[in-house]
């Protein structure tokens, strides 16, 4: 067996008060200090990923997977000792995609390990369906692994049939392992702000799904905790999720 600890966060790009959002982002993450992180919504340009990379004692591999346009999109923050390997990108139209890496564990475990963002508006279950089954068959198609993790804001609650899909492809929720349950709501966190996105109902459009080797021991939500003083000012619009993983 081989720990992983892998944890995924929408940083709602650098909308919505950033510049207060950012030391409460920095803090959680020099706390959490995951081995993987998936990172939805990441500004290249300002080097968003690579800042929170930066944020504790580790030193994180930052792998980019851009959405549309090159300047924006998704990334994967890798700890060392591990490498990411085998690094692909997949393109889910709508602007939307995918990208995942291989790292291979302590005790000898592969694990493809993946991040997405899918289409967003509340109303289109079709849409997100396809995309999560165009991700299934990219994912069955990656190197031999022991275990694949998938992290990220899916915009699909758990009564979506992309949600069905991903259970029916053989995916675990790690929180309903772990929880016995999805949490109630990854979106919104009480994040107050001008532009903020206000188009659905509270919801957990968030997750972290296991398939292969893989035992839960805890899943638990991350960046969930607001300024001391301000409640209005949390990390993100979206709350993070984190998972303790044994693989083998």
């Amino acid at each position: 067996m081989s720990a992983l600890h892998v944890a995924t966060i929408n940083i709602r790009n650098l909308m919505d008060r950033w510049s207060e959002r950012l030391p409460l982002l920095l803090a959680d993450m020099a706390a959490l200090q995951p081995d993987v992180l998936g990172l939805q919504e990441v500004v290249y340009p300002m080097e968003q990923d690579r800042i929170l990379g930066a944020a504790g004692v580790g030193h994180y591999a930052v792998v980019r997977g851009p959405a549309g346009r090159p300047e924006y999109g998704c990334s994967l923050l890798v700890r060392e000792p591990l490498v990411p390997a085998h690094e692909a990108r997949l393109d889910l139209g709508l602007g939307r995609q995918a990208n995942r890496v291989t790292v291979t564990l302590a005790g000898g475990q592969r694990v493809v390990v993946a991040t997405t963002h899918l289409h967003h508006p509340p109303d289109a279950h079709a849409e997100r369906d396809a995309q999560v089954a165009t991700l299934v068959a990219w994912l069955d198609a990656a190197p031999a692994a022991d275990a694949i993790v998938v992290t990220g804001d899916f915009n699909a609650d758990p009564r979506e049939p992309g949600y069905a899909r991903m259970g029916r492809a053989g995916f675990r929720s790690a929180s309903v392992e772990a929880n016995g349950a999805e949490p109630a709501v990854t979106w919104p966190s009480g994040l107050i702000a001008e532009g903020m996105d206000t188009d659905g109902e509270p919801d957990c459009l968030d997750y972290i799904w296991v398939r292969g080797a893989v035992r839960v021991l805890d899943c638990r939500l991350v960046f969930d905790r607001p300024a001391v003083g301000d409640p209005t000012i949390y990390p993100s619009d979206h709350y993070g999720l984190s998972a303790h993983l044994e693989i083998g």
